[in-house]
């Protein structure tokens, strides 16, 4: 099966690859923080699309955790990691172009952090990493 998980009507519910293509057009390749932020118009859209991509993942990610132990580090991690982008969501846009740009790169973060516990979590090593 490839990144996307299916629903029963073979419609994709999560693309992990589409999602960590849109962190990465905030973050670069090494997540520096002197990587170029986007036009304005550019940072609108893209902020909107991880909005969208953690409010999809999200809940994914609490359902995948929920079903192992309660006492079991992996639960434990992706639900933390859930809670805070769930906090990070209710997070405005901010008011100064500066602003705006921190906020959309701390959704991305949020999103690649995300991710790799969905991967993790179906007991696939993520993207560039090993187990």
């Amino acid at each position: 099966m490839n990144a996307a998980v299916k629903q029963d009507n073979d419609t994709a519910l999560v693309d992990i690859e589409t999602m960590r293509e849109t962190a990465a057009l905030l973050l670069g390749p090494d997540d520096g923080p002197d990587a170029l932020p986007p036009v304005p118009t550019e940072l609108d859209t893209l902020t909107t699309m991880l909005r969208g991509h953690l409010a999809l993942l999200i809940p994914e990610v609490e359902a995948k955790a929920g079903r192992l132990p309660k006492d079991s580090v992996p639960r434990y991690t992706a639900l933390a990691c859930a809670g805070e982008a769930r906090r990070k969501l209710g997070v405005g846009d901010g008011c100064t172009p500066a602003v705006r740009v921190a906020v959309a790169r701390k959704f991305a973060r949020s999103l690649n952090a995300l991710c790799r516990h969905y991967e993790r979590l179906d007991g696939q090593a993520p993207t560039g990493e090993q187990s």
